[in-house]
């Protein structure tokens, strides 16, 4: 079946393209051109996009749940319910992040992950984001102290093979004893490696660069802070071009001129959009739990009892809005970071991530306040408003 968009601003990387028509056929974008080039009597559907913006889908590298879910329940029925409510809210594709737990526990985690079916009606799980155990005892945020260990090479060996390849991203903190061997091992294995909850100086943080570590878990949270005289694992993060560096736009977990400074640094091809969603996404305020920890969301904030913060309720829709309104970032660069950035982080770029000829057809309808009107997911229109 052919699908013709027409009558919409194409949210491309590097501009909005207005005159052009998207044809998708069989899950991809197969023609891209003027619309008075497009041939209609090929086309089954034709659906206006009444001026709209047509933009790529968004891709969540880092979320544990929402919608009263974590993917720590192990649960067909908790993918299904996390993967419906990432689709409402524009990701298209996603990875599932497993949090600091036993060894027991995660197992259990990257085993559903791994034998979950994708369905037609739920955003896309792409694979596993490991965010620790292997990370430091006094910049542990919201992951469970008792099970923070030192790396250890032969568990992550276990979990490549139980996940069949499907351990696509982990999270650990380069300084630790042992560290640089393990990112040289997972860069081998083309696992990304991303610095998270870290205590790491300015050195050590380079030093697990240069091993194969490309990505920031959730700059500024969970790592040592910037000192002009000792710059730890942000000064790094933020000069050099080899990372990625996570951002959670929420208004909570960063200040504006916190997030400005990154893109200063970084530029949007290398920042990158995430939600770090727990269970409380989605719902209202109350009594959650994260990793076997009490959470109390107050206001749409999400503390554990000492005060941390224990992830959020954002989803990638609203921090894309948050930095069109807030930030004044165009918006063709806010979708980016949520979309293309994400995409090359992780490596599915060839499929995914913006609107081209022969990638995957998930793509939006926006208007100009970033609501989301149509959402399309390998070619399927699941919803339209």
């Amino acid at each position: 079946m052919n699908i013709l968009f027409k009558n919409v601003k194409i949210v491309a990387p590097s501009e909005v393209l207005t005159g052009y028509g998207i044809v998708i056929s069989h899950g991809k974008i197969v023609n891209m051109d003027l619309e008075q080039n497009i041939q209609e009597s090929n086309i089954d559907e034709i659906i206006d996009g009444k001026g709209q913006f047509l933009s790529p889908g968004f891709i969540d590298i880092h979320n544990h749940g929402n919608s009263g879910y974590d993917f720590m329940d192990a649960t067909v029925e908790a993918i299904d319910s996390i993967g419906k409510f990432h689709l409402q809210n524009g990701v298209t594709s996603y990875l599932g992040t497993v949090l600091t737990q036993s060894y027991e526990n995660i197992i259990k985690a990257v085993k559903n992950i791994t034998y979950y079916e994708n369905k037609k009606d739920s955003s896309q799980i792409l694979g596993i984001h490991l965010e620790g155990p292997f990370f430091s005892h006094s910049k542990k945020g919201a992951q469970p102290d008792k099970f923070i260990r030192d790396p250890d090479i032969s568990f992550i060996k276990e979990l490549i093979k139980i996940s069949d390849y499907k351990l696509k991203m982990i999270s650990i903190a380069p300084e630790k004893n042992g560290a640089p061997e393990l990112i040289r091992y997972l860069k081998e294995n083309n696992i990304i490696v991303s610095m998270a909850h870290s205590d790491a100086t300015y050195e050590e943080a380079i030093n697990g660069i240069n091993h194969g570590a490309t990505i920031s878990t959730h700059l500024y949270n969970g790592m040592r802070s910037f000192n002009h005289r000792e710059p730890g694992i942000v000064g790094a993060s933020l000069t050099d071009d080899r990372v990625y560096c996570e951002l959670i736009c929420d208004r909570i977990h960063l200040h504006d001129a916190a997030i400005k400074l990154a893109l200063k640094a970084k530029g949007t091809d290398k920042a990158v959009l995430v939600s770090d969603a727990m269970r409380a996404a989605g719902l209202k305020d109350g009594e959650f739990e994260l990793g076997g920890q009490k959470v109390m969301v107050i206001n749409g904030e999400a503390r554990l009892s000492d005060g941390s913060l224990a992830g959020s309720t954002l989803n990638l829709n609203k921090a894309v809005y948050n930095m069109v309104k807030f930030l004044h970032v165009p918006i063709h660069e806010a979708v980016k970071m949520a979309s293309l950035s994400p995409a090359r982080a992780i490596g599915v770029h060839v499929n995914k991530g913006s609107i081209e000829v022969g990638k995957d057809a998930d793509m939006l309808l926006l208007d100009d306040n970033v609501n989301i009107s149509c959402v399309i997911k390998g070619g399927n229109v699941i919803f339209k408003k």
